[in-house]
């Protein structure tokens, strides 16, 4: 490939949650790299001002990945736009705090939906159109939390976990079907996004419940910045990732290799 051109030159992807955050950094880079992106969010002012911060390589589309329809829309859109889809990055999640048993149902059933469910839909409604445009890559962001528990974000441990087990089964299913597609799941600790900015209470508490003290902790639980994980993405998303298939990336400088540990 002519790096020149972009690693991810000629390729069509599509980010959700892009109006902020990791979908954002995601998508501008994406772009950057010589990709077409579809900016999707729910929020349709600010993805069309990402979309139009990116240029002529970017549209946004409003869309709930929660809504099985919205997908089916958005792909035909896709594909009667481009012909093709050969990204994927399932990037849409949100938190809400809660333990084991304080969780409300409401918040356990939307967590589920925006991260899992999404995830689901998105990979049922893109392999048929992504199994026609050549290789192409599925991406899913989990998290940290699918890999250790945090107890006050019960139900978003359960969503990511979900994700990082089915993205496995969507890797395997692409690869005995003879399909170019591959599908792996990226996992980030804490990232300086909006979502964990708007967070920052809940993440005291985090740290106060693993024992952490804020002014004392170490440089590997520091925040992350959302290009250390949009990085990884385009990694992921490009062709030179082609024998990487149905593995997890996790982001996090040593977070979770420390877990546990008592200094």
């Amino acid at each position: 490939m002519n790096a020149s051109a972009g690693r991810v030159a000629g390729k069509v992807a599509i980010v959700t949650g892009a109006a902020s955050g990791l979908g954002r950094a995601t998508a501008e880079l994406l772009a950057r790299e010589g990709a077409t992106v579809v900016v999707t969010d729910i929020n349709a002012d600010q993805a069309r001002k990402v979309a139009d911060s990116i240029g002529e390589s970017a549209i946004s589309v409003v869309h709930d990945v929660t809504d099985e329809e919205s997908w089916v829309s958005l792909i035909g859109e896709v594909e009667s736009r481009y012909g093709k889809l050969n990204i994927l990055v399932n990037n849409a999640g949100i938190v809400t705090p809660g333990d084991a048993e304080s969780t409300t149902v409401a918040d356990y059933k939307r967590i589920m939906a925006v991260s899992m469910d999404g995830v689901f839909f998105g990979c049922k409604y893109a392999i048929p159109l992504m199994k026609k445009s050549g290789l192409s890559s599925i991406v899913n962001m989990s998290s940290i939390a699918a890999l250790v528990g945090e107890s006050v974000v019960a139900a978003y441990c359960a969503a990511k976990g979900a994700v990082r087990s089915y993205t496995r089964a969507v890797a395997v299913h692409c690869t005995r079907s003879g399909y170019q597609i591959r599908c792996n799941s990226v996992h980030p600790s804490g990232i300086d996004t909006p979502m964990v900015q708007g967070f920052s209470s809940e993440m005291s508490e985090i740290n106060a419940a693993n024992g952490v003290d804020q002014e004392t902790e170490s440089v590997g639980s520091r925040l992350g910045e959302p290009d250390d994980v949009a990085y990884a993405v385009l990694y992921l998303a490009s062709d030179e990732a082609k024998f990487t298939n149905g593995t997890e990336l996790v982001i996090d400088n040593t977070v979770t290799a420390t877990a546990g540990v008592v200094p």
